[in-house]
């Protein structure tokens, strides 16, 4: 069975499984499917460097035809005034999907976890600004699968609510003591990590020659 390969930042990251510190939503994706998965991704990366650090050259020659390589930057990018939106952050990314398409992968583009930042009123704010149109449009004009896990993760943090966010995201961040709204808890990689595999095997097709059920009432 293809194996799939993870490239990103700590919203993707391997972290520890007891619950002690945040995790990324990769960390734990091997629990919600059968397929090996490489996990690759690292805190603070963008997609510049994780080039230069090699990650992505490895990413690349671990491939074989077949393995679904899965890219999710944006966090970190944000930050660098070469990697805007439509500029340096947008270029990486289809240099990306040109590589593993020339080593016989497929690319899965997935747009950025929202942060969990609610306003006075209640509100989930918008942090990424238009990072994740990028990489929807990128997928457009590539004909790239995107996972939307901003559109997901925005309808999920919503539906909780800000407390019931506390759980996803219960840990503080070191320097200030305040509560981490970036990084997940093992029950919000958990919820990333299962609707993120659910994705994956609608990509490929695995539940496709399922007999449909029917009418209601018809036993399975």
């Amino acid at each position: 069975m293809n194996s799939i390969h993870l490239a990103g930042d700590s919203t993707v990251a391997p972290g520890p499984v007891d619950g002690t510190g945040v995790i990324g939503w990769g960390g734990v994706l091997h629990e919600f499917t059968t397929q090996a998965v490489r996990n690759r991704a690292v805190g603070g990366a963008t997609t510049a460097s994780f080039v230069a650090e090699g990650r992505w050259a490895g990413t690349v020659a671990a491939v074989e035809p077949g393995d679904l390589v899965v890219i999710q930057f944006g966090h970190n990018d944000q930050k660098e005034t070469e990697l805007a939106a439509a500029g340096g952050y947008r270029n990486n990314l289809a240099r990306f999907v040109e590589q593993v398409r020339a080593a016989d992968g497929r690319p899965v583009l997935v747009t950025s976890a929202e942060r969990c930042l609610f306003n006075d009123d209640g509100d989930l704010r918008v942090s990424h600004g238009g990072y994740p149109a990028a990489v929807r449009n990128l997928g457009d004009q590539l004909d790239v699968p995107v996972i939307d896990l901003n559109a997901f993760t925005r309808w999920l943090y919503t539906w909780l609510g800000e407390q019931g966010c506390a759980e996803l995201f219960p840990h503080a961040v070191p320097e200030g003591g305040k509560r981490d709204t970036t990084h997940f808890g093992l029950a919000g990689a958990r919820a990333v990590a299962g609707y993120v595999a659910q994705q994956l095997r609608a990509l490929q097709g695995l539940d496709d020659q399922h007999e449909p059920i029917g009418k209601w009432g018809v036993s399975p």
